[in-house]
């Protein structure tokens, strides 16, 4: 099987407190790939923020990773003046590339 290449982008805020329990991802956004990825392949998802419209530093957490999609959401991470965090970050760009290894 050869490997395969996704890509995409989209918009993405936070209004919710830090993600803090594992495993819950009642507050993420569900992702489908254009194309599903076929059978039996083991897909990656490499996320990246594209733009810098809020002055905190935003993280960025995926989930459930399979062959039609994933989830993500941002976890802002830095507050300003290096302070914690509450998880609440204005829209951003996120692109993301998809892979079968």
């Amino acid at each position: 099987m050869s490997n395969m290449t996704q890509t995409g982008s989209l918009q993405l805020s936070s209004g919710n407190d830090s993600a803090k329990i594992g495993g819950d991802t009642s507050t993420f956004t569900t992702v489908s790939f254009p194309t599903p990825f076929p059978s039996g392949s083991t897909v990656i998802v490499i996320p990246m923020v594209q733009t810098f419209n809020g002055p905190d530093t935003p993280g960025i957490r995926i989930a459930d990773v399979n062959l039609s999609g994933f989830k993500i959401r941002l976890n802002e991470v830095v507050g300003g003046l290096g302070t914690i965090a509450d998880g609440k970050h204005t829209t951003e760009t996120i692109g993301w590339a998809a892979y079968t290894v």
